[in-house]
């Protein structure tokens, strides 16, 4: 009978675990994502056909975590040296980050309304912490031809009209945030929008140079793993030991 008691004692210390670290884990949060790559191209010129590149160096929370390219070419449109990207995640504190650099960028693409165009950097970061998401870019020397430099860190959603004559043809967005419907931040350090469907346009589309996105973060590490396992068994423990005890006890008083 004593060892029926004490099996008994040791199921219902058994049922407890099971709730107390069952309860703990997180059953419907998904962890924090994070992503980047440095170059994407989406573009159809006029009486040209359409030229897709990329997205090239692509880096993930789920892997690969980390990617390099040694460069990149789409004829007339954009050249770029060593792209790197990089999203990771800290599964104790749920933070993301996100990065993407891309080295020696040109933008023949639009030489004939500004000139020569280059950037020697063009680098994305976003973070995601419990206290929000935030991101920024920085464009190292860049010459955006007859417009000149720009500043390094451009404020968010910076935007440059490019016209060739009277006639827009482009819109050029530096640092260029948008708040996702899923509450995760994407920052594209550069975007080339072309206007299409007017007189003397150069075509259609998009060119995005170092992009990343963020979050929102994952919840803290779960009770159910790393250091919250251990108090998780301490819990166990100052549960499940009075409740052994009293019941042996019980059985000596009858």
């Amino acid at each position: 009978m004593k060892s029926s008691l004490v099996r008994r004692g040791g199921l219902l210390a058994a049922v407890v675990a099971s709730v107390v670290l069952a309860g703990a884990a997180p059953a419907s949060a998904a962890p924090g994502d994070g992503s980047a790559y440095g170059v994407k191209v989406g573009v159809t010129l006029l009486g040209q056909p359409a030229v897709n590149v990329g997205p090239l160096a692509v880096a993930n929370t789920a892997g690969p975590t980390t990617s390099t390219v040694a460069g990149a070419t789409a004829a007339g449109i954009l050249t770029a040296g060593v792209i790197t990207a990089e999203a990771k995640r800290d599964d104790e504190s749920g933070a993301v980050t996100a990065k993407a650099t891309t080295a020696d960028v040109g933008l023949p693409l639009l030489k004939a309304a500004l000139g020569t165009v280059g950037v020697k950097t063009v680098e994305a970061v976003c973070t995601a912490t419990q206290e929000g998401v935030k991101g920024s870019s920085t464009l190292a020397d860049a010459k955006l031809g007859s417009i000149g430099a720009v500043d390094a860190n451009p404020a968010p959603n910076t935007q440059i009209k490019v016209a060739i004559g009277l006639v827009n043809v482009a819109t050029i967005i530096l640092n260029e945030q948008i708040q996702n419907k899923d509450g995760s931040l994407t920052v594209n350090a550069l975007h080339v929008k072309l206007l299409g469907g007017v007189v003397g346009a150069l075509g259609s589309g998009d060119v995005i140079v170092s992009s990343a996105t963020c979050g929102p973060a994952a919840p803290p590490m779960p009770l159910a793993s790393g250091a919250g396992l251990w108090v998780g068994l301490g819990l166990l423990g100052a549960i499940a030991l009075p409740v052994g005890t009293r019941i042996l006890r019980n059985r000596r008083t009858a």
